[in-house]
């Protein structure tokens, strides 16, 4: 019965990995649609896009694959194999939760520092187009480098200003940066005094939100540390079981693989809830994203 069972699994993996082949080699003859935000949390999980290092995500993808394969071989588990699958490349991105938010508040450290540079070219006199240019020539952090070029590029192209920043907003997909962006538009259409002041609160403002969510992501490393306690000592328990001969094969049975599924479901679902905790509540943004890309394309191609 078991052996039944298992070749019937497999025949399931090795059918599904060649429908998912011919699907990404070919493609599909539906027309791409707007993209859900599971479809592209699960391309940067099993792809890497969005990344920063996508072949790093998708080496251990492979080597998640060829070691669950040889747990199940060693071993005789479909489940080991199943949670080595898994584990290689999600314990990575489990732990990688402390140094997201260092990332986010570094990014918004240079995004205040850029605010203070156009609120003084402001202030000197310039342009609010004109000080966005000089700030993006003479910003020196690399995290925000990029966007603020291509803005930069894009208002010297001759792309309005607003649809130029609404698209420097969309790139930055960050709440506070809406916060920066939002003046700047009602400066184009009202024209008014006041930037340079405005900016320079908004500068104080993104300060103290720095300072606030460092003291906070302090208080966040408790669980954290519970997250990386608790995957040790599981994964520690798991290899002795597999190691001992007389664990090992208790739970060869399919009852045995049943129970291991079922604790492996509640230890990864309570782990994802302690990650949820552990990372900063996602504000949502000012400034809604209504296809500015497309405008930009259309700008582009009436030139």
């Amino acid at each position: 019965m078991m052996e039944l069972i298992l070749s019937a699994l497999a025949f399931l993996l090795v059918a599904g990995g060649i429908g998912l082949t011919l699907v990404f080699w070919i493609g599909t003859t539906r027309p791409p649609g707007p993209r859900s935000p599971f479809g592209a949390w699960l391309r940067q999980m099993l792809l890497g896009e969005g990344l920063e290092q996508p072949r790093k995500r998708q080496a251990l993808i492979v080597t998640g694959v060829v070691g669950g394969a040889l747990v199940w071989l060693l071993t005789g588990w479909p489940m080991g194999g199943l949670l080595v699958l898994v584990a290689v490349p999600g314990v990575p991105w489990l732990f990688a939760a402390a140094g997201a938010e260092k990332q986010a508040l570094a990014k918004l450290t240079a995004l205040e520092e850029w605010t203070r540079r156009v609120s003084d070219y402001v202030r000197n006199g310039l342009g609010l187009q004109a000080a966005l240019v000089a700030a993006a020539r003479t910003t020196t952090s690399s995290l925000i480098t990029s966007e603020v070029r291509v803005l930069a590029a894009r208002l010297q192209a001759g792309v309005a200003a607003e649809v130029a920043l609404r698209a420097f907003a969309d790139e930055f997909d960050d709440y506070s940066c809406d916060e920066v962006v939002a003046p700047l538009i009602l400066q184009l259409a009202d024209a008014g005094e006041g930037l340079h002041n405005a900016l320079a609160d908004i500068s104080e403002a993104l300060a103290g939100e720095i300072a606030s969510r460092s003291m906070v992501d302090t208080e966040r490393a408790t669980a954290r540390f519970t997250v990386k306690f608790l995957t040790g000592c599981s994964v520690s328990v798991l290899v002795w079981s597999m190691l001992n001969s007389g664990t090992a094969s208790a739970y060869r049975s399919f009852l045995g693989q049943t129970v291991i599924f079922a604790l492996s479901v509640v230890f990864v679902l309570l782990m994802l809830w302690i990650r949820s905790l552990s990372l900063p509540e996602r504000r949502p943004r000012l400034l809604r994203a209504h296809g500015f890309t497309a405008d930009l394309a259309t700008e582009g191609g009436a030139e």
